[in-house]
């Protein structure tokens, strides 16, 4: 019998458990049916007014309605725009509600003061402006030490910042510091010092930008004008330059401070030297030199010519305790100078020269002069040396290397003043050849120049030194023949340089009255001087009055201020024979309805004490008053003065 099949198993149908459904990659899946909503839905608040916390009514705001504190906290902002446009509004806000500042002052600086080292090129520039214009001039006359003090610590934290454009930019501020505050200088000189040597040894960045350069070392150049120097009297004369107190000429110069200002400031003028020696092939691949390049080259010059000046004031300072101060200048500093400043001398171009690079070129040359002549004593130049830079001065006296324009004009008038102060030790030194040269361009000078020029000034203080005891040099003996033949013709200008002069400017006309009054008082003393001072009576005569064709004509004396008239008054007293000539001028002046009474007294008193002293011959002092007593009609309650009169 056959047995049946078993049922086959692909028959046998089982019961799906969980159907699995096919995914997309990249597809979200879908939540569970079992999830739970967590979305919440709210809907927003709007106040009609905000509460009394906020309120601003009252208050100083600036134009976006945000007040001091709500300003100085966005300075702050890791937004640089909104830092800026925070500084922006400090500044609205204090133009318009200066108290302000006032009250908040010190919180306004230490807060602002973060910003010194600001990242933001821009928040920086009106961080800088915003001091300058609004917080300097609020702050003036308050405590400027404390002031200061709330500043310098960021300034310094600035000055060494790995950043080169934060580091020029402390030195700016600085700068400003120094201008509103100069004593500030003294008290932190070492750190600023060794803060500009730093950034000038960094030349990656001066040569490539000369306008931070510009600012950086015109900065530089402010400190170190605070600095006391040794000048020659007639310098400080003309001079209106401001010292430190720290630095006053009489403060001792061996305490520890002021040593290592000297040794930081060596080390830092070899440091600009070397900064004017990389400007050397820039001069010579230059087209032209333009005004940024001629801007820094100037201010390193200046810079070290100030330097100088400062390193012999401390020499002369310590010559009385030393028999032998030779050996104190550094040896090192002199032949950088000598090498790599003075051996490049004079400057010229390699091409083609505009007006502009002519004056230029001849305000280079002038400064280094200067330093030439300031070091002269010191580093002993050949003689080849020494003539090339008299011939440089005789050309610039003669005006015969500046350019021909009127700005060429007023270059030569604003520079040469500053090298005449050394032209009276100069021609007491040089060969007689060279005296005669020296003085006859400085002669030419003084006779071309404006009247009413800085230069005509400088002119009247050396021609002083060279005429009067009281100065290093001066000449008195007959058998000086060459200094007497210049001296001659000085004298015989000033008269006419006082007519010339007229009212126009009466501190010229001072200064010139005031020369020809010592002249007088000198004279007794040398015959040479009597001579001349007697002959200028003569010329003198216009200067008060003068009468052609039976007309008056006044001088400048009767519309010159009372200083400048007593001064002419008392000039008088110091002629040995007053001719009648000069008596006649004067008595119209007396007659002369517009002169005031208290002048007219007192050149009877004064003519009436030369008379008692043999000045004035008793007929010529008789028909001085004669006249005037004859002109004057004298009624009650009326004062008649006749017009045309002739001399008794």
């Amino acid at each position: 019998m056959v047995r049946s099949k078993a049922p086959s198993k692909k028959q046998q149908k089982k019961g799906i458990d969980f159907k699995k459904i096919k995914r997309k990659l990249g597809r979200k899946l879908p939540p569970p049916k079992n999830a739970t909503n967590t979305e919440i839905k709210s809907k927003a608040i709007v106040l009609p007014e905000q509460s009394v916390a906020t309120n601003k009514e009252g208050l100083a705001v600036s134009k976006k309605g945000l007040t001091l504190k709500e300003l100085l906290q966005q300075t702050s902002h890791h937004n640089a725009k909104v830092r800026r446009d925070a500084l922006m509004g400090i500044k609205d806000l204090i133009l318009n509600h200066p108290a302000e500042l006032r009250l908040h002052r010190y919180a306004v600086i230490e807060k602002l003061r973060e910003r010194i080292s600001d990242d933001d090129k821009v928040v920086r520039e009106a961080l800088y402006q915003l001091f300058k214009s609004k917080i300097f001039p609020g702050c003036a006359e308050d405590n400027q030490g404390l002031f200061i003090s709330l500043m310098m610590t960021y300034i310094f934290n600035a000055m060494t910042n790995l950043a080169i454009d934060i580091r020029l930019m402390a030195f700016k501020f600085f700068d400003l510091v120094v201008q509103y505050y100069p004593p500030c200088f003294s008290l932190y000189a070492e750190k600023v010092l060794q803060s500009y040597e730093d950034i000038l040894r960094t030349n990656q960045f001066y040569l490539e930008d000369k306008g931070k350069l510009k600012s950086t070392l015109s900065g530089l150049v402010r400190c170190l004008s605070l600095l006391p120097s040794k000048k020659p009297e007639s310098e400080k004369n003309i001079s209106g330059d401001r010292i430190i107190h720290a630095f006053e000429p009489d403060a001792p110069t061996e305490n520890a401070g002021f040593s290592v200002i000297i040794k930081k400031l060596k080390e830092l003028v070899l440091v600009l030297i070397n900064c004017f020696q990389d400007f050397i092939p820039l001069l010579n691949s230059m087209p032209q030199l333009d005004a940024q390049s001629f801007d820094c080259i100037l201010s390193i010059l200046q810079s070290i010519d100030i330097a100088v000046r400062f390193f012999i004031y401390g020499i002369h300072e310590e010559a009385p305790k030393s028999k032998s101060h030779q050996g104190t200048w550094d040896q090192a500093l002199s032949s950088g100078l000598s090498k790599k400043l003075l051996g490049v001398f004079p400057l010229y171009p390699k091409h083609h020269l505009s007006v502009k690079e002519d004056d230029r070129y001849f305000i280079l040359n002038i400064v280094i002069t200067k330093i030439f002549l300031h070091l002269r004593e010191w580093i002993c130049p050949s003689a080849n040396v020494f003539e090339k830079f008299l011939e440089f001065i005789e050309n610039a006296l003669l005006g015969k290397i500046y350019s021909s324009t009127r700005s060429g004009k007023a270059t030569w008038e604003n520079h040469v003043p500053s090298l005449l102060p050394f032209i009276p030790k100069l021609e007491s030194e040089v060969t007689t050849g060279w005296q005669s040269r020296l003085l006859e361009s400085f002669t030419q000078t003084f006779k071309h120049c404006n009247p009413e020029s800085s230069l005509k000034l400088a002119c009247l203080s050396m021609i002083a030194e060279m005429l009067l005891p009281g100065g290093d040099v001066h000449y008195t003996e007959a058998s000086d023949t060459v200094i007497l033949d210049y001296q001659t013709i000085w004298i015989r200008e000033l008269p006419l340089l006082l007519i010339l002069l007229g009212d126009k400017r009466p501190s010229s006309s001072q200064v010139v009255l005031h020369l020809l009054l010592r002249l007088g008082q000198f004279a007794g003393s040398n015959s040479f001087l009597v001579w001349e001072y007697e002959n200028t009576q003569f010329a003198l005569s216009e200067f008060y009055s003068t009468c052609q064709e039976g007309n008056i004509y006044y001088g400048p004396f009767l519309r010159l201020p009372r200083d400048s008239q007593e001064l002419s008054i008392c000039c008088l007293y110091y002629f040995s024979n007053l001719s009648a000539l000069l008596l006649k001028s004067i008595a119209s002046c007396c007659l002369c309805p517009e002169l005031e009474p208290f002048v007219l007294f007192r050149i009877i008193e004064v003519l009436h004490a030369a008379y008692k002293a043999g000045h004035i011959q008793i007929a010529d002092h008789i028909s001085f008053f004669m006249t005037l007593l004859s002109r004057f009609k004298v009624i009650p309650g009326i004062s008649e003065l006749h017009s045309s009169f002739q001399f008794c």
